[in-house]
């Protein structure tokens, strides 16, 4: 495949992000990743330092970005942290550095870019949410929150753009091998998959295929959509 569209993926060192950043790459898109601390090596991917909480640091960000690969066309928003507990258990600053990374600093880096979007009269955002935005989890009330605020946010969006050419979705994993799933008990696993259809867990790079579709030509008519991908899991809500 050929493009000469650019990428902006935040989270873009791990898991997810990481996957997404490596797939458009291959296709041949120019993709700038996020790293809140750190700048990792991932071939082909360039890196710049933002913290999305920080309405500052997503703006030095951007314009770094744009200094690597031009005006950037395509947003993966996929920066997200857990904290879980319960709720009883969980502290505000808990609570509200879960929400600050990853539905406000998702709404940043939206207005941030958008600009660019605008001016060519095309662009695509895409809201890496999960399923528990839908389910809800126990002991997930910050997370689930923090995701179920992507799909607002997302819609809002769609209704805003949609006439200069700029689209808006929202793609909701399911339990994915991932290091955010790494402390997760035996019990809770086989649980979760007992709940899913395809009876397993799914893989990075299955979520980056479906990105990859939402980013492309060919889904220029796809906005304001939240499409799960977790094997069938949560079917009933």
């Amino acid at each position: 495949m050929m493009t000469s569209r650019s990428v902006f993926v935040t989270g873009a060192s791990r898991g997810i992000g990481a996957a997404i950043a490596s797939d458009l790459n291959k296709q041949g898109y120019r993709v700038v990743g996020t790293a809140r601390t750190t700048r990792p090596e991932l071939e082909g991917v360039s890196f710049v330092q933002c913290d999305v909480r920080d309405p500052e640091s997503v703006r030095t960000a951007v314009e770094q970005a744009r200094e690597i690969v031009g005006e950037i066309d395509i947003v993966v928003n996929c920066a997200g942290i857990m904290n879980d507990g319960l709720l009883l258990t969980q502290t505000q600053e808990g609570v509200q550095e879960v929400l600050d990374t990853n539905l406000t600093g998702s709404i940043n880096v939206a207005r941030e870019t958008v600009s660019d979007m605008l001016a060519n009269k095309w662009g695509r955002f895409v809201f890496v949410s999960s399923i528990v935005a839908l389910w809800g989890s126990p002991g997930q009330v910050n997370y689930s929150a923090s995701k179920s605020g992507l799909i607002g946010v997302a819609r809002s969006l769609a209704w805003e753009l949609g006439r200069a050419g700029i689209t808006s979705n929202v793609v909701l994993p399911g339990l994915i091998e991932t290091d955010m799933i790494a402390d997760l008990s035996d019990r809770r696993r086989k649980e979760i998959v007992s709940q899913t259809a395809l009876r397993r867990t799914g893989r990075p790079e299955e979520v980056a295929a479906l990105v990859s579709f939402l980013v492309s030509e060919d889904a220029g008519f796809i906005t304001g959509a939240s499409i799960p991908i977790g094997g069938g899991v949560g079917m009933g809500v």
